[in-house]
């Protein structure tokens, strides 16, 4: 018997900078021992203080990637990261709905770690209308938590206030990332959709300014571990674990006059 490896296509732009989109996820689901493949929608020009621009890849030459791979290899989980227009998100949910893949994660990228709109304000409505309902899991942070519910997010109890909300009905299960939050102990807020529970994971504050593409890192590690066939609880928690501890071992480098990347490669690195 041939071996097979467990698979995760990701849908993201490109960071040249290395930290962010494609690159960042390619190097964490190499890290999480899965096959890494892309389709890219888009090749930002950023480096690790500010996003210059983006050029948009076709709607339908991102289709084309998607079932070139998806058609030959296949995939255990999809990660999905930026998608930049109303055009793009209807293309990636028509692309998907023709194949069978529980496991997808949707990262609903809207604002960089610098601080630029990465998703056109008329696409945010298409994409929670039309995409979030085909996803497994979303993993929004406060600041596109606030974009999709209207509330405003100031506290955890905030965030479990408005948790469900995110859910499509209690149908998709929501990890919802309190970094934005100035708490010296993080608690981000998981809804698990499919057994209706809220598990808080709480972690400590990690002081380090190398924290970009910790939204991508983190979904691409979630996709990974549902890929390895893990549990829905089992791979948030592990994900979150990968996530502290990349942040944790990247903390003392330096890359770049912004923030840095998170040190995806740190077990492997001694």
């Amino acid at each position: 018997m041939s071996k097979q490896y467990k698979i995760v296509l990701t849908i993201a732009g490109s960071d040249p900078s290395g930290g962010a989109g494609i690159q960042a996820d390619i190097k964490t689901i190499s890290a999480c021992r899965c096959y890494a493949m892309s389709a890219i929608t888009a090749i930002v020009d950023e480096n690790t203080f500010e996003v210059k621009g983006v050029h948009p890849v076709p709607a339908s030459f991102v289709k084309g990637q998607m079932e070139s791979v998806l058609n030959d290899i296949g995939a255990d989980a999809i990660k999905i990261g930026m998608l930049h227009s109303s055009e793009l998100i209807f293309t990636v949910k028509e692309t998907l709905s023709k194949y069978k893949i529980r496991n997808i994660v949707l990262d609903p990228i809207m604002i960089a770690t610098a601080g630029n709109n990465l998703l056109k304000q008329e696409a945010v409505r298409i994409l929670e209308d039309e995409l979030i309902p085909l996803t497994r899991i979303i993993t929004p942070n406060i600041p596109e938590a606030e974009v999709l519910s209207g509330q405003k997010i100031r506290s955890k109890e905030d965030m479990l206030t408005v948790i469900k909300s995110l859910s499509c009905g209690n149908k998709v299960s929501v990890l919802l990332k309190a970094g934005h939050l100035s708490d010296n102990e993080l608690t981000d807020i998981f809804y698990n959709a499919e057994t209706d529970e809220i598990i808080e994971l709480r972690a400590k504050r990690i002081s380090s300014k190398n924290t970009h593409g910790t939204g991508c890192t983190l979904s691409s590690a979630l996709a990974s571990f549902l890929a390895h066939g893990l549990s829905l609880n089992d791979s948030v928690k592990q994900a979150k674990e990968y996530m502290n501890q990349a942040i944790l071992h990247g903390a003392d480098y330096e890359i770049g006059q912004g923030h840095g990347p998170v040190h995806h490669f740190f077990a492997f690195w001694k």
